[in-house]
Formats: structure tokens, C-alpha cells, sequence
């Protein structure tokens, strides 16, 4: 299988070694965070020449006896060597019942610096703090992005050659690329999803309605760029023959939200520069798995790219909102240290309607944010009465 560095990734790997924190790497099934660890661990060994090295992969059977929490705590402190830097990585932690104990209490010793990665089902974000008693780091991890996608393929100064919708169409999960017949790479999506509802939503939540959960992920799936309501969709799957209330909708939603399937937008009063309440829009961690799941059935490409915007913005660490002015809606507001700025996405903005039919919701922000109206364009960047056009290849394969 062909690998590339995840350069940003690892930055930030690097960027808190040594800090007093416990490093948790998360992210959906297949991101790429095993991976990460091991390029990581290669990278230490090649820059450092005074570090003890504890790497421990927890699938390995050779480890199976490290599998008792008690076990493992005095392999790592036997390992811990006190003339070096001690770095301890684990992947799949959660393969050992009470595994918080061991590494609570190693973090306490401070003779080591801990990595770990581990199963969605007990490593999502807002588990992290009752794990772990003390400070903890997440680094959350997406798919490939479209960038990144490019340099899989080694086709880095011509990105035209690979289309944004054989992109989206992929998604960004690697271990799909491998295989040439798209049958199988659809069943291998499938069954990425599939793990996903059995072990990190049905088993750890207690789920028994497996019909419900799949007709809510089919709807958000189908309903990318929409804003929803939780009581609405409620009220659609009942009409539909499924009784159920907003609570078990709500409930469901959020586990989706915790095993990193979709992630939510809140709304953003533009004017008012506060949170709304209301409806919320879900995006998908990745649109392979749409795809693998649904198929091109009521595919809207300007939504798929709003979502592609959207993962890219978070990886490049914006906090990400739907701005909402007194009659319209901006498709991105995103602060990055206490800076705004506006995006709207668009599919082909070619005419001079659908042009100023996009241009018209960011003409009406009266502050002097920057405002950026992405669409595939295939021409260099433009300047609109100071919003800056940006073709969406362009913009996606380039470095902030």
C-alpha cells in the first residue's frame, strides 16, 4: 500500500512533544492514525538520538499479555529507561479493560511522554476528560485531503487531471484507493461504515433500532448544506412509517457526532456576532462513504463542495459556523484567533445570475472581514467589489 507524510499532522505531533499532556489522536475508522504513529515514531528515531522508545501495538498478538491493565503499567515502567527521554506510544489502548488506570497513573510519574490512539467507541472527544484525570491534548485527524489526494497519486502540478468529483466521489479514506474495480471499493467503504454503526454506535450505546439510525445518517447524508432540525426530522421519519420523538433522534445524532461521522455548524447571528439557537447543518467526515452508502441518488455537487470547504477549513483550524443575516445566509463564518472571515460555495457561478445570486448574501456584511466566494471556475483568483473569487481546486490543493 502506498503511503505519503501527513505533514501538518505530524507538525503538530511535534508541536506539543515534551509538553506535560497526554496526546490523544482521534479520528473516524481508517483516517489514518495508526499510520501517523508509526511515521512519527520513525521521524523520533531519525532526529533523536537520546530518547528510549516504547511502542506498543495492542493488536499484535506478541502483546496479548499486556492486555490487563496491571500488566501493562509494569511493562512500561520495566521499559522506562531514566538516562533518556522515555516516549510511549500506544495504538488501540482500549484492547486493554481499565487502560485509564495504567496511563492515568504513569502521567501522574512524569517519566514519559504518551501517545495514544484507540477505537471511536471509547476515545471520542467528550469521553477524553473522564478518562483521563489529568491534562490531555486532542489531535484530531480527517481523510485525505483533496491536497493530499493529488500527492497520493504523485500528480502535484496538475491538478486538473484529477477532478474534484472522482475526489469526492473517493472520499478521502486511502485503504479505498487500493483497489482498481469500484465495486470493491464501495463494499470496502461500506464496510468501514458498517463497523462504524456496530462498534462504535450500536455496541457502545445500546442501540436496538438499527433501521432508525441508518434512516437518520441517510438523512443527513441526503441533506448536506440544509439546515435541520432535530424535531423536524423527527416528524419526517415518523410521517415515513418509523415512529420516533425528537429525544431518540437527538440522542442518535450526537453519537454519529461522537464516532466522528458527521460533524454540526451552529448558526452565527452575523450582525449581532453571537451563537443562534435553531437549526443546525451536519457535514460528513467523509463523502466516499455517502457515496459507497447512497449512491448519485439526489446528488448536489454544490453541496458536496460546500462540504469538501468545510473539512478543509477545519483542517486548517477554523472554528467553522453558518452565518445567518436578517434575510439570507452565508455559508461559512469562521474564527480563527479572534479573526473572522465569510465563505460561500458555490458549483458553477459561469452566469452572471447565479454570480451575483452568490455574491449577494456577502455584499450585505457591512464589516471589513475578508469575504471569499469559492466555485469551480477554473480560473485564477478575482477580485468582486473586494471579495476575493477563488477557483475551488485551486484553492483546496494550496497551502494557507
Amino acid at each position: 500500500m502506498r503511503t505519503i507524510l501527513r505533514e501538518n499532522y505530524l507538525k503538530q505531533l511535534f508541536r506539543v512533544k515534551g509538553t506535560p499532556d497526554i496526546k490523544v489522536i482521534t479520528g473516524i475508522r481508517r483516517a489514518g492514525k495508526s499510520f501517523l504513529l508509526k511515521d512519527f515514531a520513525r521521524i523520533l528515531l531519525e532526529k533523536y538520538s537520546n530518547i528510549n522508545l516504547i511502542t506498543l501495538d495492542l493488536t499484535d498478538l506478541e502483546n496479548e499479555k499486556l492486555l490487563e491493565y496491571h500488566t501493562l503499567y509494569n511493562h512500561i515502567v520495566n521499559s522506562i529507561d531514566e538516562s533518556k527521554d522515555n516516549i510511549l506510544i500506544i495504538d488501540e489502548v482500549q484492547l486493554c479493560p481499565k487502560f485509564e488506570l495504567a496511563i492515568n497513573s504513569l502521567h501522574s510519574k512524569n517519566k514519559c511522554d504518551i501517545y495514544l490512539t484507540g477505537s471511536n467507541a471509547f476515545m471520542f472527544s467528550s469521553a477524553l476528560a473522564t478518562l483521563f484525570t489529568g491534562r490531555h491534548i486532542e489531535i484530531h485527524i480527517l481523510p485525505f485531503s483533496f491536497k493530499e489526494y493529488l500527492d497520493y497519486y504523485n500528480i502535484i502540478n496538475s491538478p486538473q487531471m484529477l477532478t474534484i468529483d472522482e475526489y469526492a466521489l473517493k472520499g478521502g479514506l486511502a485503504g479505498s484507493y487500493m483497489y482498481s474495480a469500484e465495486s470493491d471499493r464501495i463494499l470496502y467503504l461500506s464496510t468501514i461504515y458498517e463497523t462504524i454503526l456496530n462498534k462504535d454506535l450500536v455496541q457502545r450505546n445500546k442501540i436496538t433500532d438499527l433501521t432508525l439510525i441508518n434512516r437518520i445518517t441517510d438523512f443527513l447524508m441526503d441533506n448536506v448544506g440544509n439546515i435541520v432540525s432535530i424535531p423536524k426530522i423527527a416528524n419526517t421519519l415518523t410521517s415515513n412509517q418509523h415512529k420516533t420523538n425528537h429525544i431518540t433522534v437527538g440522542n442518535y445524532i450526537k453519537y454519529l457526532v461522537d464516532a466522528f461521522v458527521v460533524y454540526p455548524a451552529r448558526k452565527w447571528d452575523i450582525k449581532g456576532k453571537k451563537y443562534l439557537n435553531g437549526g443546525t447543518k451536519f457535514y460528513l467526515s467523509d463523502t466516499g462513504i455517502r457515496f459507497a452508502k447512497l449512491g448519485t441518488r439526489k446528488i448536489d455537487y454544490g453541496h458536496i463542495y460546500e462540504n469538501l470547504v468545510f473539512l478543509e477549513l477545519k483542517r486548517r483550524g477554523y472554528d467553522i459556523y453558518v452565518g445567518q443575516l436578517y434575510d439570507g445566509e452565508v455559508d461559512f463564518v469562521t474564527i480563527k484567533n479572534g479573526e473572522i472571515a465569510y465563505f460561500q460555495v458555490s458549483d458553477d457561478i459561469s452566469s452572471q445570475a447565479t454570480l451575483e445570486k452568490e455574491l449577494k448574501p456577502l455584499l450585505k456584511i457591512r464589516d471589513s472581514y475578508p469575504k471569499y466566494l469559492i466555485a469551480n471556475t477554473g480560473h485564477p483568483a478575482t477580485d468582486y467589489d473586494g471579495i476575493k473569487i477563488l477557483d475551488l481546486k485551486a484553492w483546496l490543493s494550496s497551502q494557507e
